[in-house]
């Protein structure tokens, strides 16, 4: 076999590797190897994952903003992983339990931990943010200096059959993950009307929309990159 003497669409490392992305010998491609034959260096951010979690403001079965978030998971690239965290089974905070948390306390409180990014999409009750969702804001910002939330990269988006799209709820919720610390992506905004169309068959964006929520999700993806190579 000939060795290549000038492989294409590389890069060359400070210890003078090639990474390749292919080269040809003797007419045929090979992947990622290296001069001497063994595998090539990969990039930390081709290899890195991104787990996210999922924070919905609606315990309703058919909710259109559990299926907005799921919508939105499946525009994003393949390296991130969108979890949604159950919050309905937290009990009320109350601040004589933090030092005997009930299981699913513990629970949320790992779940946020291991997120390298959080996503909000809430609906709005009454002009402001629904309670199950701030009862687990709450929660897991507790006791005090122990806040899971802090550092954490988000965004916030939100659904509604009404034409505010939720926008209330959503600038409640702004300031509240201020107070708490955590970098909320500020455009673009997202006060959504459900209208027909919204969804596909398939739980998919629909056509009309789905530029703009592509658009909405390469920003985020591009924020919370932003903030895991900080």
């Amino acid at each position: 076999m000939t060795e290549p003497t000038k492989p294409w669409n590389c890069s060359i490392f400070s210890d003078n590797v090639y990474r390749l992305s292919a080269f040809t010998v003797d007419n045929e491609t090979v992947n990622f190897v290296r001069l001497d034959g063994r595998k090539a260096k990969i990039d930390e951010d081709e290899m890195k994952q991104y787990n996210i979690a999922v924070l919905i403001g609606s315990l309703r079965k058919d909710s259109f903003n559990k299926k907005l978030a799921e919508g939105l998971s499946k525009l994003a690239p393949a390296e991130f992983t969108f979890k949604q965290i159950e919050i309905g089974d937290l009990p009320l905070y109350n601040q004589d339990d933090e030092t005997s948390p009930a299981p699913s306390v513990t629970r949320l409180k790992e779940d946020i931990t291991n997120a390298d990014g959080l996503l909000f999409v809430t609906p709005e009750y009454n002009r402001s943010v629904p309670a199950v969702l701030k009862n687990a804001l709450d929660h897991a910002s507790r006791p005090y200096g122990e806040s899971v939330w802090n550092g954490k990269p988000a965004a916030v988006i939100g659904a509604s059959i009404g034409p505010s799209g939720a926008a209330m709820a959503q600038q409640h919720l702004r300031n509240i993950l201020a107070c708490l610390n955590v970098p909320t992506m500020g455009q673009p905004e997202g006060y959504i009307t459900v209208s027909d169309g919204l969804f596909g068959d398939n739980g998919e964006i629909g056509p009309a929309s789905r530029d703009f929520f592509q658009g909405w999700v390469d920003t985020y993806v591009a924020w919370i990159k932003k903030f895991a190579s900080a």
